[in-house]
């Protein structure tokens, strides 16, 4: 066996490493317990109990995208954990659902220990932050697939809502009110775009001060993908909500028409809102169309939730004390089931 294992290593896959790397982090794991999940990783499969028979469970599966790339760069691996947990929360958050547990895929061309930690740190710390369990995941160490020194990193989410409780949108109708929330930065989408600008046609390099906004640009961009879950759980509880959308690839265009019936127009006013510094760089720099920019970007709206106009002051007295900078930024109107921007 020991021989197997050295030719294996020599291969490129260390079995020892990655095992003692997996133990130091199951105590880490095991902070995020929840009522529900029973066992522990390590096994085949993660065990979660089903809740009652009147919920629905609702699922999401997404990776971090080529902001690793921008970890990479930067030499930290905090914070990109976090990105893909919070992520998976708001996508099945638009549903109305709350997240049980949380799985995650960590692929690599070399294992190591101190950039794993630093990502399963940033696993924990949101999941514990959202509530729900991370209950497992794969981690893959393959030579030849992945660049050296390069890793990838996909979560899936499994959460329950209530059956009569489900968002669809399929009730949005014209004078509902939009509303967004803000972005904490980029998220997780656009990168390909923002690394070629930001890195290769401005050559700046992540301690340098990012033009417009005061910050390092490796602090700008890898801010932290905002979850959105605390502060909508509490407006649900006592607004009806027609209809959220996540922003994240394919921006406004994409994403919001797949919340809407194929009567109505999500109509935004794009003066509603300012739009973030390093967004203004962006498009200034890299003569990005501004078109293509709301179709790439979030553009500082992370979350559009869609309300009566009847709701609208208790809905913004609501998000107001649960701290958020809320906007009204555009109407339903009639129409063919498109994203419209004005303005």
């Amino acid at each position: 066996m020991a021989k197997a294992t050295s030719a294996y290593a020599a291969s490129g896959v260390d079995i020892d490493h990655k095992m003692a790397a997996l133990r130091a982090v199951k105590k880490l794991v095991r902070s995020t317990k929840v009522p529900g999940l029973l066992g522990e990783i390590g096994s085949f499969g993660g065990l979660f109990a089903a809740p009652g028979k009147d919920q629905v469970l609702v699922a999401s599966t997404d990776g971090v995208g080529t902001k690793l790339k921008v970890a990479g760069i930067a030499g930290r691996h905090d914070t990109v954990g976090q990105d893909i947990v919070n992520h998976c929360v708001n996508d099945i958050l638009v549903h109305g659902a709350r997240p049980l547990f949380f799985l995650d895929y960590f692929g690599t061309a070399r294992f190591e220990g101190p950039v794993f930690q630093a990502v399963v740190q940033g696993l924990c710390k949101a999941c514990r932050a959202n509530g729900c369990a991370l209950i497992g995941g794969e981690t893959a160490e393959m030579p030849g697939l992945y660049p050296t020194g390069e890793y990838d990193l996909v979560g899936t989410i499994v959460g329950a809502v209530e059956r009569k409780k489900i968002i669809t949108g399929k009730d949005i109708r014209p004078g509902d009110v939009i509303i967004g929330l803000s972005s904490s930065g980029l998220h997780t989408n656009g990168f390909s775009l923002a690394r070629k600008i930001v890195f290769e046609q401005e050559k700046l390099k992540p301690d340098d001060i990012l033009p417009g906004t005061g910050k390092r640009v490796g602090e700008v961009l890898l801010a932290v993908h905002r979850s959105y879950l605390r502060p909508v759980s509490t407006l649900m509880k006592s607004v009806k909500i027609q209809g959220m959308a996540h922003i994240t690839g394919g921006g406004f265009y994409d994403n919001v028409p797949r919340i809407l019936p194929k009567s109505v127009d999500a109509v935004f006013d794009r003066s509603a809102w300012p739009v973030p510094p390093l967004f203004r760089f962006l498009q200034e720099r890299g003569h990005v169309a501004r078109d293509e920019m709301y179709r790439v970007f979030n553009m500082g709206i992370g979350l559009v939730i869609i309300v009566r106009p009847e709701e609208l002051d208790k809905t913004q007295k609501v998000l107001h004390r649960s701290g958020e900078h809320l906007l009204k930024i555009g109407r339903i109107e009639k129409g063919r089931g498109i994203t419209r921007l004005i303005n």
